[in-house]
């Protein structure tokens, strides 16, 4: 069970199936973390892409505080057709699109078709270090993020990202946020 912390449905209670095994952000970081892009981003005109979104936890609060323009990435058949169902018990459907596939070829599949302000990866805790390499190079490197994007990647706090685009880390526990900057463009070489 989790709860959506602010806007419309604030305080709302989202319980998932027992037999589900999900590790929804904890209260505690998910306000952390939208207090971060609060500052930075108005919600209701930016795009969102969930990656492992899981049972909808990041794209509930997103869709909650008035962002229209959400696209989550989830593998799992069970928590696809959840978050399907309770955007539409909580009337997000319009806002909320649910692409049912593996991040990987998703990613792979969908490069330089669209761009977001924020990205978000919540990969299960047990992914290996490369996977989230390849994530982070995937997002970067194929015009994921707009030009004053993010991509946020939740992450168990005793990983420690040596990549360039790392602009910040944030801890809450044993659960960490890094923020990583999207690839500057070249500007340079157009100048006269």
């Amino acid at each position: 069970m989790y709860r959506i912390i602010s806007g419309r449905w604030k305080s709302k209670k989202i319980s998932a199936p027992k037999h589900f095994d999900v590790r929804p952000t904890t209260d505690f970081a998910k306000e952390a973390l939208f207090s971060i892009l609060e500052n930075k981003y108005d919600m209701q005109s930016i795009s969102v892409l969930d990656l492992f979104a899981g049972i909808g936890s990041i794209t509930l609060e997103f869709a909650s505080r008035g962002c229209k323009d959400i696209v989550s990435v989830e593998m799992n058949p069970k928590h696809t057709s959840f978050i399907n169902s309770t955007a539409s018990e909580l009337d997000m459907s319009s806002q909320i699109s649910v692409q049912r596939g593996d991040v990987t070829d998703w990613l792979k599949k969908f490069r330089n078709k669209k761009s977001f302000e924020i990205v978000f990866s919540d990969a299960p805790f047990e992914t290996e270090e490369k996977k989230y390499y390849e994530i982070l190079s995937l997002v970067l490197n194929n015009k994921y993020l707009k030009e004053n994007g993010v991509l946020i990647i939740e992450h168990q706090s005793r990983l420690k990202f040596d990549h360039p685009n790392l602009v910040d880390t944030r801890r809450y526990g044993n659960v960490s946020f890094s923020f990583f900057e999207p690839n500057q463009t070249d500007t340079t070489s157009q100048e006269i």
